[in-house]
Formats: structure tokens, C-alpha cells, sequence
């Protein structure tokens, strides 16, 4: 997914940049409220934050644009500005949801999933009922959950495209770059520690024994598969 940004801070723009990647969205960035909408209509992305208080067009207003131009993609605001006449004001003119700065990594994390749920079966075309089975997991790409039994597993967008990439080519080892260029994108220098440091921290989600994987194996030298059992 393809997510703009607008913040006029350089600092809480690099920092939502960091959060949103590590998730697995690409980023576009905009420094103030003209370059935002430039660059809303430029590459028409699946969800755009908002700051609100930007010294050339106010968040609002863009929000208005977006609106008469796509009532369906997803708006959320990110904002000093805490009174509730304002949150009013942001959610009528069609906000999913309203972050007060400063915030913290899980609370953005926590909200960005829970629209990117509500919206993800649209652009992926998947359902309650679309999942796939990696050994005792079901993985639920439009949910951006797995489940064990009755456990429930929350992932992050680049979990889901790690799993598929692995499960679609079930039985052979899937190398480093192959992985990289699924889960992160061709504009990414690949690096094999921060893919070992995701493949642990995935390991940790959904294996019963992260230190003995059975869904991740490694392949030495190689990369990672998964042998369907």
C-alpha cells in the first residue's frame, strides 16, 4: 500500500516515514499542504496522514480535495490541535481517525492496522473468507491476522507479504532478494540483516518454538523456505 504523509515538522515526518515503512507501506512524503495535494493527485495512494496545521493549505481543506476526489480512500489526521471541536470537525469532513500529538509508536501501529483492515479486502479483493494454511496456521491477508485454534495473531503488512511469498513457493528455498524485493520494494538496497532481524521477530508471531521453526526454516546460504507438511 501506497500511503502520503503531510507534516510540515521534519522530525514527526521522518518518524511517521520510519513507523510507516516498518510496517510495510511504501511512503510518499509532502513538506506542506501544496506539495500534498501535488502529490495526492500525482500518485493517487491507498491512504494519506494528514497533519492539520500547515502554513500553505490546512489539512482540512485538503481533506475537502480528497473527498470530492475519492469519498473511499482512507484520511487520517495527525495533529496538536486536541479540542474536541476539532476532532469533530476532522471525522465530518470524512476522517477515519484523529491521532493527538505527541503520540506513541503503538498507538499509531494500532490505528493505521485497524483502518488498513476495514479497507484491505477492497484493494486486495479478500474476504473473511480468503486465508491460506501454513502447516497449523491460517493466515488471513485482508485481516492482517493468522490464527492458531482460537489464538488470534496480529501481522504487519510486510508479515503477510513474506508469508505469501514463502507459502506461493512452498517446498523450495526463497532467497534473500527475492524475499526483499516482495516485502520491501525494488527501491530498497537489500540487507540481510534487516531481513534476518523481520524473519526473527515474524518466527515469534507464529511459531510455537521460534528457536526450532517449522513454518520459517532457514536455508543457509540461501534464504528462508517453507515445507508444507
Amino acid at each position: 500500500m501506497n500511503i502520503l504523509i503531510a507534516e510540515d515538522d521534519p522530525n514527526i515526518l521522518d518518524g511517521l516515514i520510519d513507523i510507516f515503512q516498518n510496517e510495510g507501506y511504501k511512503t510518499i512524503k509532502a513538506k506542506n499542504g501544496k506539495e500534498a495535494l501535488q502529490l495526492y493527485l500525482k500518485h493517487k495512494p491507498d491512504f494519506v496522514c494528514l497533519d492539520i496545521m500547515m502554513p500553505d493549505i490546512s489539512g482540512y481543506d485538503i481533506c475537502r480535495k480528497i473527498r470530492n476526489d475519492n469519498p473511499d480512500v482512507p484520511v487520517i489526521f495527525i495533529s496538536a490541535k486536541s479540542e474536541e471541536i476539532d476532532k469533530v470537525l476532522g471525522l465530518e469532513l470524512g476522517a477515519d481517525d484523529y491521532i493527538v500529538k505527541p503520540f506513541g509508536v503503538r498507538e499509531v501501529v494500532a490505528r493505521i492496522r485497524a483502518i488498513t483492515r476495514r479497507t484491505l479486502a477492497k484493494i486486495r479483493k479478500a474476504d473473511a473468507s480468503d486465508y491460506f494454511e501454513m502447516q497449523d496456521i491460517r493466515v488471513f491477508p485482508g485481516q492482517l491476522r493468522a490464527k492458531r485454534g482460537g489464538m488470534v495473531i496480529d501481522l504487519s503488512l510486510r508479515d503477510i507479504d513474506i508469508l505469501e511469498v514463502l507459502f506461493e513457493n512452498k517446498n523450495r528455498p526463497v532467497t534473500r532478494y527475492e524475499l526483499f524485493n516482495q516485502a520491501w520494494g525494488l527501491d530498497h538496497i537489500p540487507n540481510s540483516r534487516t531481513l534476518d532481524q523481520h524473519i526473527s521477530q515474524l518466527r515469534k508471531k507464529i511459531e510455537l518454538e521460534p528457536k526450532e521453526p517449522q513454518i520459517i526454516e532457514t536455508v543457509q546460504g540461501i534464504g528462508y523456505r517453507y515445507n508444507e507438511k
